[in-house]
């Protein structure tokens, strides 16, 4: 049995996705290619490691046995990569993740400060959802991320960079029912707008509210923060916005009005991850720095 790294890549970038299209644009080849790069695969080890469904690829027993072992050997590739090219700290290329209620708010103050370290520096950010960001860190395609912690996975080294605390969204009216104090289990569930499923952050407010997504009666689902805020900024209910989105959905949303919630106030964790096996000659450090400066300064703008 002789496998090559191409082949775990694309086995790896399958198991990700449940798509072969999906996947085949992770790895940059062509749907086809991919194909036959699993089938070669099932030849070789004399295992069926997909199931091939009408709309999606699932693994087999097998095939997430060898999932296991893949990933370890990618992780030690990509660490044996690093040590090559990290150069006296935050240099060479970096691949980084981003969750979607991070990425518009921090990055613009984060990246001036990062290109002012080192300009020859070759930046690469990706934005998802927080279980894509994690199995790409995992998988060796991204090198670190900014998620919530605690992560829940194994194998990582977590850096707190800074508390975002929640604050509660509506327009006037809507907060100004709300009393003087205000407490995140006494919130209507029916008024409660969330993200859609897959989103740390919803996750987040609903277990704040001692809720679960069924019972709230009102979940449009958006995909975005700025979507949440100017529903709510016209009066369609009330939603959970952190600190570090506040200036910017202000500003998009003159309607806009927030309310901070009563103490102990509740709060996300933010932090950077990188995987324990990765090299690390100071990068890592000097980058948690970079966006910790960046997000206290963000929070210090907020005038609420």
């Amino acid at each position: 049995m002789n496998l090559t790294l191409r082949q775990l890549r694309s086995f790896s970038a399958l198991a990700e996705t449940g798509s072969f299209v999906r996947a085949a644009e992770l790895v940059h080849i062509s749907q086809p290619a991919l194909s036959q790069q699993i089938k070669e695969m099932e030849a070789q080890t004399g295992l069926r490691l997909v199931e091939r469904q009408p709309r999606r690829a699932v693994l087999t027993p097998a095939g997430h046995e060898l999932l296991a072992h893949a990933r370890a050997v990618l992780a030690e590739m990509d660490a044996l990569e690093q040590a090559t090219r990290w150069r006296e700290g935050l240099g060479g290329r970096l691949a980084l993740g981003v969750i979607p209620t991070v990425a518009p708010y921090l990055l613009p103050v984060a990246l001036p400060l990062i290109r002012s370290r080192n300009l020859t520096l070759e930046l690469r950010i990706r934005e998802s959802q927080t279980e894509s960001v994690l199995d790409a860190l995992e998988a060796g395609r991204l090198d670190a991320a900014v998620v919530a912690l605690p992560s829940g996975r194994a194998g990582m080294i977590e850096e707190p960079l800074f508390a975002d605390r929640f604050l509660l969204a509506g327009n006037a009216a809507t907060l100004a029912g709300q009393g003087a104090s205000i407490s995140p289990n006494a919130l209507d569930p029916d008024r409660l707008l969330l993200l859609e499923e897959g989103h740390c952050l919803a996750d987040q407010a609903l277990e704040v509210c001692a809720l679960r997504r069924a019972d709230t009666r009102v979940d449009l689902g958006a995909s975005s923060l700025a979507t949440l805020s100017g529903l709510v900024a016209e009066g369609f209910g009330f939603t959970f916005l952190p600190e570090l989105a506040a200036a910017s959905e202000l500003a998009a949303a003159p309607k806009l009005a927030l309310r901070r919630f009563s103490e102990p106030q509740p709060a996300r964790t933010l932090g950077l991850l990188r995987r324990r096996t990765a090299t690390d000659d100071g990068w890592f450090t000097t980058l948690a720095e970079i966006l910790r400066e960046a997000g206290q300064s963000r929070l210090a703008a907020l005038p609420v």
